[in-house]
């Protein structure tokens, strides 16, 4: 800004500097203008996700010393809690870790359970037999955790599920990943998966297929009568040709 101040010759000296003085602060007070500050947002780093988690063994025994439940899988948790650092509901995948968790359990005529601990997170499976069908199945997961950012402890329980369904005698398997949901706040992810919870003779009885598996290999067979039928096209084709040519010659 330009102030421009004139003055008669007949002025007072006094009256000049007191002109020149107002000057200098009038362009002082609009050069120091405040400015605006810009405050960059703090933010959080993206979660990390884990890799497919380390398949481990999970064998429970009775009171006997004897086995009576087999489970050898790779598991993962996907959460969901309010975190405390971030004021904030937050989603978490985590890998059980075998060489740290501790199993547990009991096996009883109609109903056994594997439980595993690791550091502040207990996962405790629940296998239901349905002795009239020889039929069971997995009815209920329950989840404590306990981890240091939470707000404050995490309990989800889910008592009616009806996953792995097997036949006594048989184990269940799935090598394909499966994401089971639970509650809304936890879903169990579980990859190459090999259950039996009753009837146990030492290891693992034949396994029934699960219908993720049973895609994979639907799809060979499927490719391979694909391709079988297109070679009998091929050959039924050209024996037509040929049969229509020795046709089209007379004999002399």
């Amino acid at each position: 800004m330009i102030l421009i101040i004139s003055r008669k010759q007949n002025m007072p000296a006094g009256g000049a500097i007191f002109s020149l003085l107002l000057a200098v602060s009038i362009h002082q007070c609009f050069t120091n203008e405040v400015q605006p500050t810009v405050t960059a947002s703090a933010t959080s780093p993206p979660p990390v996700t884990p890799g497919p988690p380390e398949r481990g063994n999970y064998n429970v025994t009775n009171a006997t010393g004897t086995v009576c439940l087999l489970a050898r899988m790779g598991l993962q948790l996907n959460i969901s809690y309010l975190s405390s650092s971030h004021g904030k509901t937050v989603q978490e995948l985590m890998n059980l870790h075998p060489n740290i968790t501790k199993t547990s359990g009991s096996c009883e005529p109609d109903n056994a359970t594997l439980i595993l601990t690791e550091n502040n997170i207990t996962l405790t499976l629940i296998f239901t037999l349905n002795s009239t069908l020889n039929k069971y199945h997995l009815s209920g997961l329950e989840l404590l955790a306990a981890l240091p950012n939470m707000s404050k402890k995490l309990f989800v329980s889910n008592t009616s599920l009806n996953y792995w369904v097997g036949t006594l005698g048989q184990s269940y398997m799935c090598r394909k990943e499966q994401s089971l949901n639970v509650t809304q706040d936890f879903s169990l992810n579980t990859f190459e998966l090999q259950v039996q919870p009753f009837d146990v003779n030492g290891d693992f009885g034949s396994a029934v297929e699960c219908g993720l598996d049973e895609d994979d290999m639907l799809i060979p067979i499927i490719v391979g009568a694909a391709l079988a039928v297109l070679v009998l096209i091929v050959i039924m084709a050209y024996l037509i040709g040929r049969n229509r040519s020795h046709a089209g010659y007379q004999t002399i």
